[in-house]
């Protein structure tokens, strides 16, 4: 079963198997990203990010749930790989911003 992803959503899952400059093309000028308590604010800092996460873990990342609420785009995602505590569900909670995204806070 695929999950019906908003556009700006389903580009950033497929970059994330890419590299963290096709990641931060996904996102806004200013774009933040929330991840294990850090934030990462601009497309540099995003691809910064993205680059040293895949230089630790490998991981895949399979979405299955997505609901809208107040604004946001909340897509429930199975992480699995060689990190600690996997395989994970992961909540990737999206603010969209036109075709881009503005922000992104991953949690449990």
């Amino acid at each position: 079963m695929s999950l019906a992803l908003p556009q700006p959503i389903a580009d950033y899952f497929a970059a994330d198997k890419a590299d963290g400059e096709a990641v931060a093309l996904c996102f806004t000028e200013g774009g933040v990203v929330r991840d294990e308590g850090r934030t990462h604010e601009g497309q540099s800092a995003i691809a910064k990010w993205k680059e040293e996460a895949a230089s630790k873990y490998q991981y895949t990342v399979v979405p299955f749930a997505i609901e809208e609420k107040d604004g946001t785009t909340l897509v429930t995602s199975r992480v699995e790989g060689n990190f600690p505590g996997s395989p994970v569900n992961l909540s990737y909670n999206f603010t969209l911003t036109g075709n881009r995204i503005a922000r992104l806070e991953i949690g449990q």
